[in-house]
């Protein structure tokens, strides 16, 4: 089906806060990955005719470091290099850091912080003691470098991404085969994470059966 629709495929990876908004806004994307807050703020779902496919799990942020169980006090965090995510859209690695650090009336100005590109770039910054602490979410494989004695949650039931397909028809066989083709590729990554994915159209799967819809929210 993808191929029958689509002659050639341009994936565009990564990219800044401004691009991911300049495609939304303009509906360049035909999938892409985003959260919800941002849908919401753009109203890409109504204005673009955006729709999700899969949605991820819920997860819990937390504050994680390689020597201690970080406390959630200001005196704590003065002294400490704190690793976060150089991504404002990001929940567990900026937003919610820097959420605790206002409740706990902390200038962020006077605290050392160490931006990183990604979630993977915090864990090196603190597996080679660049860094005290990093906000960011626990992954089972975390517990080859880091002790999971030491993390201590800032915020339980994050609500995680989603693939989102512009559906200016209905368009249904488009949006199941694409489906399935990002359900393969997340189950590929054999993680637990995965297990509990969301999926948002109930389709056949060659031959028979239907792909399970969950009724949990991601």
């Amino acid at each position: 089906m993808l191929a029958k629709q689509f002659g050639t495929v341009e994936v565009y990876w990564g990219g800044s806060l401004a691009e991911q908004i300049e495609f939304l806004a303009k509906g360049i994307a035909d999938l892409i990955l985003s959260k919800d807050n941002i849908m919401e703020a753009m109203m890409a779902e109504s204005t673009q005719n955006y729709m999700p496919l899969i949605g991820y799990p819920s997860y819990t942020a937390f504050f994680i470091s390689s020597r201690e169980k970080p406390k959630i006090e200001k005196a704590y965090f003065l002294d400490k290099k704190i690793g976060l995510v150089d991504y404002p859209t990001s929940r567990s690695g900026h937003i919610l850091p820097k959420q605790v650090f206002k409740q706990l009336d902390i200038d962020v100005s006077a605290l050392s912080i160490v931006y990183a590109s990604s979630h993977s770039a915090l864990r090196d910054l603190l597996s080679k003691g660049e860094v005290d602490i990093i906000a960011s979410y626990w992954q089972e494989h975390d517990q080859q470098r880091f002790s999971k004695n030491y993390i201590t949650p800032i915020a339980d039931n994050v609500s995680g991404s989603k693939w989102y397909i512009k559906m200016s028809d209905e368009n249904t066989d488009l949006a199941c085969s694409l489906q399935n083709s990002v359900n393969d590729v997340v189950n590929d990554m054999q993680s637990n994470y995965f297990s509990s994915l969301k999926h948002y159209w109930q389709c056949m799967t060659p031959p028979y059966g239907f792909i399970e819809v969950k009724n949990d929210e991601a």
